[in-house]
């Protein structure tokens, strides 16, 4: 098909990142050069930055995962960051949550061809997963206001959102501080990882969801809240929703 090829060849970097997990790495991105762009999950002109723009990029949040953590990456798309972090990093649990079938059934066979057994694909949108873990990851998929609504219900308390952003990373952390308060959050910052490198550099905004925020926030959202999953607020449904 027009469009696809051969992924570049890693850069030095990759190395370092991937280690022995590296062929594992190249064999994803082989698999984003071809399927991937045939299936509508990247751009065609991406697949010569594929390492540095989109591998490395997600690969060096992994400085920021705890050993053995459990993570739900949401509006997974093509896995960016959820499969690059499941090759990079072995020891985490990665539950990769998407909405649209084609990107699923494509997830779900790249993740059986790179043997990946610590991943899970889940179909359908943040709010209808019944999933709790101390991380939820996202990139590139909705502003950080959104996010807080959608990953929040995902987090155990003092779990930790950790949204993949661009330059004005700082600015959107700044802009969501009234939804930051009603949420009753404390702890927020915007990490830079990776700077002076090819894959950087790369901002990482995260913030802590803080013990019962998960009923408070949704309560400030929600006026008069039904009763969910585990006793939780029922999350309404939204469908701009990852």
């Amino acid at each position: 098909m027009p469009g696809t090829g051969a992924a570049p060849p890693p850069p030095e970097q990759a190395r370092e990142i991937f280690a022995e997990r590296l062929p594992v790495a190249v064999r994803y991105a082989e698999l984003l050069a071809t399927t991937g762009i045939s299936h509508g999950l990247i751009g065609p002109r991406e697949t010569g930055r594929l390492w540095e723009r989109h591998l490395l990029n997600c690969a060096v949040v992994e400085v920021l995962c705890r050993e053995d953590e459990q993570v739900v990456d949401i509006g997974s798309g093509a896995g960016l960051p959820g499969v690059v972090l499941a090759i990079a990093r072995p020891d985490l649990r990665l539950h990769l949550v998407e909405p649209l079938l084609r990107r699923t059934t494509w997830l779900e066979h790249a993740v059986a061809e790179l043997g990946l057994d610590n991943v899970t694909v889940h179909r359908g949108r943040a709010e209808d997963v019944d999933l709790e873990a101390p991380v939820v990851t996202a990139r590139a998929v909705a502003s950080l206001d959104k996010l807080i609504r959608w990953g929040f219900p995902l987090l155990a308390d003092e779990g930790r959102l950790l949204a993949l952003k661009g330059e004005a990373a700082a600015a959107e952390l700044e802009q969501a501080r009234p939804v930051l308060r009603r949420h009753g959050v404390t702890q927020a910052q915007v990490h830079v990882l990776a700077e002076g490198t090819v894959a950087g550099p790369v901002r990482v905004v995260e913030i802590v969801r803080p013990a019962g925020g998960r009923d408070a926030g949704e309560a400030a959202d929600q006026p008069g809240p039904r009763r969910g999953r585990r006793g939780r607020p029922a999350r309404r449904r939204r469908s701009s929703r990852p």
